[in-house]
């Protein structure tokens, strides 16, 4: 999979926004902006499981059942900040406007104080290119928020692809698959936890 997205994606683009995410954050570190990146994901009670341990001739069972779908759509920064939107269902530009519309009352009084902008960097979804969500970049930025559109096919340079990573196939245990309450109770005691009892090490 990340094969075929690095065969389709513009090397030349890939490498020019590495370089203007070093300037960012080189920006971010003189204190002059913060810094988020936002991406979706979704779980189910389908485990995510890579590998796992038994004693020789053991054979484990995960029951797995057909679900309701948690999708998360999330904000985080590279020093663990984060600010999470759940929504049971599909998720469309609506969904997407919600969740920034939640984050940017999160952000406005502390903009209105300090003054410093808050950047997001995104993907090019369909769901944030669409007239709908684009025509609330002014609304956004009335509260601080300023978007940053990743290059297409570039997952590398969005770190929160990480947390979800981790999320699925580190933090959550196998209970979790049990059921659509134990899925969604144990994921939301995680974004809960993040920051303090699950962390990132972002070189």
């Amino acid at each position: 999979m990340r094969n075929s997205l690095k065969d389709k994606r513009d090397p030349v683009a890939f490498k020019r926004e590495q370089e203007i995410q070093a300037l960012l954050h080189q920006q971010a570190a003189a204190g002059k902006l913060l810094i988020y990146y936002f991406d979706g994901s979704g779980f189910t009670t389908t485990p995510c499981v890579p590998y796992g341990w038994q004693k020789r001739g053991e054979t484990r069972r995960l029951l797995t059942a057909q679900s309701k779908r948690l999708n998360v759509l999330g904000f985080m920064s590279l020093d663990n900040d984060s600010f999470f939107h759940t929504v049971e269902g599909r998720v469309d530009s609506q969904a997407a406007i919600a969740a920034f519309n939640a984050f940017a009352d999160r952000y406005a009084e502390e903009f209105a104080q300090t003054k410093i902008p808050c950047l997001v960097i995104l993907d090019n979804a369909p769901i944030q290119t669409s007239k709908a969500f684009l025509g609330k970049r002014e609304d956004w930025m009335l509260a601080g928020i300023c978007l940053h559109f990743l290059p297409t096919y570039s997952p590398e340079l969005n770190p929160i692809e990480i947390l979800w990573r981790k999320i699925k196939y580190e933090w959550l245990p196998l209970d979790a698959y049990k059921s659509y309450k134990d899925m969604k109770e144990l994921v939301l005691a995680i974004l809960a936890g993040f920051g303090e009892k699950y962390t990132i090490t972002f070189g």
